[in-house]
């Protein structure tokens, strides 16, 4: 089965969020379980800077409404990579910190008529197409096309992957022609979406079959609160609907062989954990009272992320004698108001803006919890990783979450963390207050070792996808 995943970014090439992570990570395990599997994607300047992709390869010409753009495809690997100076020699993916790129619409466009040109050029005839997210929505539009017209595609079925409902990618109408749609589809039943070309929607009308990271997300798009105003054109394909949990390279966030922290440790021999959160809270300089719970938070400094929530719990987690930590980027009005707890807080409160792979890996293994207090979570990687460190995690319940985390039943002893359901401070509070009673109380070793052997290696999302592109493909292996 020959299986083509198209993304608008993938590890180790170029990454903005967790996209990245699923799609890199998904073409090598597809490859692992034998399937020919490749990735296609955008040439930009930073994968140049970093890889050698040598000399194209081939090239393909793109029609974007009166032009013609030269696309040159370059093979790395397993990977295919469609480079276009114009639109992608650019210090970043979408955007600067100003807003989006003015012309993502043409830059995407490019993007998703040249996918299937390059399969061609390259001879990689494709059973399945795996598009991510709406920089690659127009994919199956333009298969369904292409497979009434040209034999190379006949048969080949389409899979929308929706990392984040969120991101719909919008534009005005006169992007309709530039894509080579035609006008009958600018329509509430199609692409159209409050007067706009919502190419997210278009992949949605256009997909053989949608997946969501998380069986528990696949859900909650479907209603008022999470559809993002798409519910009831989900609801109507509700049975393509489908939910696959999202993996981790286990490879990569392991405790015992991790070469960024100061001392690797095992479900088996935990102690190494208390080495690494020494370590940690020396260089946050948590000077009051060093020996104290370590709480940390790794993430998108947003409201969608709870960061507001976690500011309003800030004073109480001091005032319960804990540390905690910050580490990422985001809204500047966020920033400011860490920046301000630090000072208030000095020496229980430490803030990092930006985000250092390596200073990750040490406070995944140094902390005792692990906050995600998010309004909404398509599925997470960081509560994962942190149970795979042994950090049980406090967090709301909702999407991927749902579906990873065991909420702590202290009669029984059992759990890897805490959940809230109610998106509020004191939701938040009360979920941490009771994480620090049981930091407190025997029992907390069980939970972090029960943390540390649960399984969210890409295994059994592998083998789901590729049940999903058996069904699809009729059965052919």
């Amino acid at each position: 089965m020959n299986v083509l995943i198209a993304a608008p970014e993938a590890v180790p090439y170029a990454k903005t969020g967790g996209l990245a992570d699923v799609a890199g990570t998904l073409s090598v395990e597809l490859i692992k379980a034998r399937v020919q599997a490749r990735l296609i994607m955008p040439l930009y300047r930073r994968v140049m800077d970093s890889f050698d992709v040598g000399e194209p390869a081939a090239s393909v010409d793109v029609r974007i409404g009166g032009r013609v753009h030269r696309g040159n495809i370059y093979k790395y690997k397993s990977a295919y990579f469609i480079g276009c100076d114009e639109f992608f020699d650019r210090p970043e993916l979408y955007g600067t910190p100003a807003g989006d790129y003015p012309d993502n619409a043409r830059r995407f466009i490019f993007f998703s008529k040249a996918v299937l040109l390059a399969a061609k050029a390259m001879d990689f005839r494709p059973d399945i197409i795996h598009v991510h997210d709406w920089q690659a929505a127009l994919v199956p539009l333009y298969l369904k096309a292409a497979a009434r017209a040209d034999s190379f595609f006949a048969g080949a079925k389409s899979v929308l992957t929706i990392h984040n409902l969120g991101y719909q990618g919008l534009f005005p109408p006169d992007v309709l022609p530039l894509a080579g749609l035609g006008w009958e589809l600018f329509n509430p039943e199609a692409v159209e979406f409050y007067g706009k070309v919502n190419f997210l929607k278009a992949g949605i009308f256009g997909a053989d079959i949608i997946t969501t990271v998380s069986p528990t997300y696949a859900k909650e798009i479907l209603t008022p609160e999470q559809g993002f105003g798409l519910e009831g054109f989900l609801k109507k394909r509700e049975s393509l609907v489908k939910g696959v949990l999202n993996g981790i390279d286990c490879s990569t966030w392991n405790p015992a062989k991790d070469p960024y922290i100061s001392c690797n440790f095992s479900a088996g021999k935990p102690d190494g954990k208390a080495e690494c959160k020494k370590g940690l809270a020396a260089r946050c300089g948590f000077t009051k009272n060093p020996g104290a719970p370590l709480i940390s938070f790794i993430g998108r400094l947003s409201a969608q992320k709870g960061v507001d929530l976690i500011a309003r719990a800030v004073p109480d987690i001091v005032a319960q004698g804990a540390n905690i930590l910050f580490l990422g980027k985001g809204d500047e009005a966020y920033q400011k108001a860490l920046g301000e707890l630090e000072g208030r807080h000095k020496g229980s409160v430490a803030v990092e803006i930006g985000f250092d792979e390596e200073f990750s890996h040490l406070i995944y293994a140094g902390s005792d919890i692990f906050l995600m207090p998010s309004r909404y979570e398509p599925c997470g990687l960081g509560q994962m990783i942190a149970m795979r460190y042994g950090t049980p995690v406090v967090a709301r319940k909702t999407g991927g979450i749902a579906d990873t985390v065991g909420d702590y039943m202290p009669l029984e002893g059992k759990g890897t963390g805490f959940l809230f359901e109610d998106a509020s401070a004191d939701g938040l509070k009360l979920a941490i207050k009771n994480a620090l009673c049981a930091y407190r109380s025997g029992g907390w070793m069980d939970m972090v070792k029960s943390a540390m052997r649960m399984d969210f290696s890409w295994k059994r999302s592998v083998s789901r996808y590729i049940e999903i592109y058996k069904n699809l493909a009729g059965g052919s292996g």
